[in-house]
């Protein structure tokens, strides 16, 4: 069972999802668009408002909420969230990444036929603005920790350049904290 929670008290939340052994799925526009429809589906469907990403090649951090702060929705959203990005990724590489559809399947539970996300969310409950900013800078900070881009706003799949005010409109839909 996972030590971190969404619970009543908090609203916002940091969370990560990682690909199973950490593979590299997110390296191209078809990937990263299955998460981005997802999240603005998400949006639209299921109330879930998403502050801020970015998509890395083997995870993604993302701060998200419910759109009245309800905690209950919120997990559902998530859990719908991981489902279907899971299903649809795990698809998109049987078709085009036989090797990485191995390792998929090799990481099945008895309840299913592959597993895409590790189990994990690690939801880390935005408590607060000085700590909404911490975070917000380390997601949008991670392609330049890992020296793919020089700047974070130079990463394509990331809302950094959004919030930096440098592109007028973003791949996902955004939402501002009101604090």
């Amino acid at each position: 069972m996972e030590p971190y929670r969404i619970v009543e008290e908090y609203a916002a939340y940091f969370m990560t999802f990682s690909v199973v052994e950490w593979l590299p799925v997110f390296v191209n526009r078809e990937t990263c668009q299955i998460v981005v429809d997802s999240l603005n589906f998400c949006h639209r469907e299921l109330s879930l408002r998403t502050n801020a990403y970015v998509i890395m090649p083997t995870h993604l951090h993302i701060i998200v909420f419910d759109a009245e702060l309800d905690s209950k929705r919120l997990t559902k959203a998530v859990t719908a969230l991981r489902k279907f990005t899971g299903r649809q990724l795990s698809e998109y590489c049987t078709a085009h990444l036989p090797v990485f559809d191995r390792v998929l399947h090799a990481a099945a539970g008895r309840d299913r036929e592959r597993q895409f996300w590790q189990p994990t969310r690690h939801p880390e409950a935005i408590y607060g603005q000085q700590f909404w900013r911490e975070k917000v800078d380390y997601l949008h900070d991670n392609p330049c920790r890992k020296g793919l881009v020089r700047r974070p706003e130079h990463w394509r799949f990331s809302s950094a350049a959004y919030w930096a005010g440098e592109r007028v409109e973003s791949d996902v839909i955004l939402t501002q904290l009101e604090w």
